[in-house]
């Protein structure tokens, strides 16, 4: 930008100031700052729409336009050019705009002599609060400065019409569902588990009280020193981390810290700053414009990453502000339930953990850096929670339900007292469980099965020797890619593989191979879009694609193996000639090995996941070439109903105990039992104490199940009569009914089986 377009700039930031500063109304105020914007920006027209409920913008005053237009104009969001700057958060610039195919003719505003149009959206809190116009008789094109000068007063526009009077602030809380009366809040359970707590609000967006800068060197000498105390106290997080050997912490506060240090986002701050903004309102004008970017972005890793941003900005206020934390602006109570949009690793580690209970977000994916910590520090998290910002007031009773991805708001004291007691059975479950831990599952009448977990961390480890499971029988290994800011090498990987090992001792390890693509990307890794990513390029796929990359992780398996057993499983296995592809890799791998005169494994098992469909015409030739079979009952289910369980539309129409879908798990047990090959379930299926008693009684002999599940999986079976469920099974299936759900809790029920 020019530096006269720098000058006009805080010039007219000035004069905005001295107007929101002066006496009047706010409607007053606003009529004086149109008319101070058309004349300072040579337009003929300027006007300032406010955002309503409804998703309608309302005409609030114009310089230009007809004056009886105001307040009788109103567009909806999407509707005419005004609605799509408000529908997309972005600004418009069109030298012609009656011939633009979003163009909405309004007669009573007598805007038909003007051709040029510029628009901006008004931002705050991540929200379009409403839209600034300007327009000109002559076709034109506007400047970039233009528009940056635009925004930037934009900005400033925004806190006025967000903190003043226009009679909008009560209908807003009603339309977001602000009320005190009790409120259930739909979600997506990012981490299970039960909580019951006090609301605190995590509104990082601090107050700015001086949007326009006296002296920009000052501003800038300010932020170059927020940010250094930023970089300080992550360091410390960092640090901390590596004392206390959180290893994914520590990963995932590394990638951060690294984005912290990139000098573009920092550049553009100081770039606002030149512009007459003050230090607080540049990080707020460029935190302003990544919203509007991660309002638009699908991709879920990028998405994060953005969130990763923001968080970063909302410290930098903290910091700017005097404070040492965003946890530090107000005094919390001995049970939190921490409430954000949105909210970075490290804020939430900023909080104590001994008090914080649960989150609620309301943005958030199971691969986002926040549900990955707060899984190491087993918190229930809730995401995707729409409007609970709007909803749940500071200090609310709030309960947390993170096994179905719910939350209870000011909870009436029947529900109050329903979810204390399951929580207090929790308790005493947890205590029994522990001390069934070294005992084995077995049922009543002598079957024994094998309880192993899943994992994907080094953390979920931890339990491994207290929670009573034999081993893993499933180790995401892709988690570890997805929390890294770069491709980990082979001897990063070797160095993970060998943690892995070393930690579980004797018991077995079985590590799946990258499932990556559909909804799991990685920051380093370019994939095309796809209109079906889970039928798309992902898994053993992209693996045989791409073989160095595939190849890599294999030679690491083998090298952290070195003289031990290793259990390698490849996931969505379609044909027996990709099976056949991923054994000859892993082939020329061990070979590769033992010329270099690495040490190898003392034994190599090889299996493959079951879970596309195309496979149960293949299973035989399929089992003669591995070791053992897993089921993967999650995309097992979604491929045989062609039902995307990412739809909440049907994620819940087809049932795991559906007679079909059981039916087709005894085919793969039995042709696994003709083979004499190993055989478990490891989706979440298994997870469930109802449906893993539907399970035995189809023969399986092997679950894995997350790490939570172990124990209640194991007092289920301990409550078991095998052969009873084994003949309920058999007769329950043939059914056509929707699902065998009634009857299989009712058997549960009678027998004493405990689910």
């Amino acid at each position: 930008m020019s530096a006269p377009a720098f000058s006009g700039s805080r010039r007219l930031l000035a004069s905005l100031r001295d107007v929101m500063a002066g006496s009047g109304t706010a409607q007053a105020r606003l009529d004086k700052i149109v008319r101070l914007i058309a004349a300072e920006m040579v337009a003929e027209v300027c006007s300032c729409y406010v955002a309503r409920p409804g998703e309608v913008l309302e005409l609030f005053a114009t310089v230009g336009l007809n004056p009886e237009a105001v307040h009788q104009t109103r567009l909806r969001v999407g509707e005419g050019l005004v609605g799509e700057v408000a529908g997309t958060a972005k600004p418009m610039a069109i030298a012609n705009a009656s011939t633009h195919p979003k163009f909405a003719y309004r007669p009573e505003t007598g805007e038909d002599p003007y051709r040029s149009f510029l628009g901006v959206p008004l931002m705050r809190g991540g929200k379009v609060r409403g839209v600034l116009v300007i327009q000109n008789q002559k076709s034109r094109d506007y400047a970039e400065e233009e528009v940056e000068t635009l925004l930037t007063i934009a900005m400033v526009v925004a806190e006025m019409v967000a903190g003043g009077d226009f009679g909008g602030r009560e209908e807003v809380a009603a339309s977001e569902g602000g009320g005190t009366l009790p409120t259930r809040l739909a979600g997506i359970a990012l981490n299970a588990g039960l909580a019951i707590g006090r609301a605190v609000l995590h509104r990082p967006h601090l107050t700015v009280r001086q949007m326009v800068a006296d002296d920009p060197e000052v501003e800038l000498a300010r932020f170059r020193e927020a940010v250094a105390h930023m970089h300080s106290s992550l360091d410390d997080l960092v640090a901390l981390t590596r004392d206390s050997g959180l290893d994914e912490e520590r990963d995932i506060l590394e990638t951060y810290r690294m984005f912290a240090e990139d000098r573009g986002w920092l550049a553009r701050i100081t770039e606002a700053i030149g512009t007459g903004l003050s230090a607080e309102a540049a990080v707020q004008r460029v935190r302003n414009d990544m919203q509007a970017r991660l309002a638009r972005v699908s991709d879920p890793y990028l998405r994060e990453r953005l969130a990763d941003f923001e968080d970063l900005a909302n410290r930098l206020l903290v910091n700017l502000a005097g404070k040492a934390s965003i946890a530090d602006s107000g005094t919390l109570t001995d049970d939190v339930v921490l409430v954000a949009r949105n909210i970075g690793p490290a804020e939430l580690l900023d909080y104590d953990r001994r008090r914080l209970r649960a989150v609620i977000l309301e943005e958030g994916s199971t691969t986002s850096h926040v549900a990955i910590v707060a899984r190491a520090l087993e918190i229930p998290v809730i995401g995707r929670c729409a409007s609970a910002l709007g909803v749940i007031e500071p200090m609310d009773e709030v309960i947390v339900d993170g096994d179905n991805g719910q939350a209870f708001v000011r909870p009436s004291e029947d529900v109050l007292d329903i979810f204390q007691q399951a929580i207090e059975l929790r308790v005493r479950q947890r205590r029994s469980f522990a001390g069934m831990a070294d005992l084995p599952a077995e049922t009543r009448d002598g079957t024994r099965i094998k309880l192993l977990m899943n994992a994907g961390l080094l953390i979920d480890l931890a339990t491994l020797e207290t929670s009573g499971a034999e081993g893993v029988g499933l180790y995401r290994t892709e988690i570890q890619f997805m929390v890294r800011s770069t491709y980990p090498d082979v001897a990063a990987q070797t160095e993970l593989y060998a943690s892995v090992l070393d930690r579980a001792g004797e018991r077995p390890v079985v590590f799946r191979t990258l499932d990556i693509g559909g909804d799991k990307t990685l920051p380093y890794f370019f994939a095309p879009d796809e209109d079906n990513p889970a039928l798309g390029w992902r898994a053993l796929r992209m693996g045989l694609d791409r073989p160095a990359m595939l190849s890599k992780q294999l030679r690491a398996l083998v090298r952290a193996a070195a003289g031990r057993r290793l259990e390698i499983m490849f996931p969505m296995v379609s044909e027996v000639a990709e099976m056949d592809a991923a054994r000859a890799l892993l082939s020329r791998e061990l070979r590769r090995a033992e010329r270099m005169g690495v040490p190898l494994p003392e034994r190599v098992a090889v299996g493959a996941m079951v879970e596309v469909p195309a496979l149960l015409w293949q299973l035989d030739p399929l089992l003669d070439r591995v070791d053992f079979i897993a089921v993967g009952s999650n995309d097992l289910l979604q491929y045989v109903f062609a039902a995307d369980r990412g739809d909440p539309r049907i994620a819940q129409r087809y049932d795991t105990l559906s007679p079909t879908f059981l039916a087709i798990l005894r085919q793969i047990r039995e042709s696994a039992d003709r083979k004499g090959k190993a055989i478990s379930v490891c989706g979440e299926m298994a997870s469930r104490p109802l449906e893993a008693l539907a399970l035995i009684g189809l023969g399986y002999r092997r679950l894995s199940v997350s790490a939570p599940a172990v124990g209640s999986i194991k007092a289920m079976v301990r409550s078991l009569d095998g052969g009873a469920v084994a003949r309920f099974m058999a007769h329950a299936i043939v059914s056509t009914g929707h699902s065998i759900r009634p009857e299989l809790r009712a058997f549960a029920k009678d027998h004493g089986v405990e689910i």
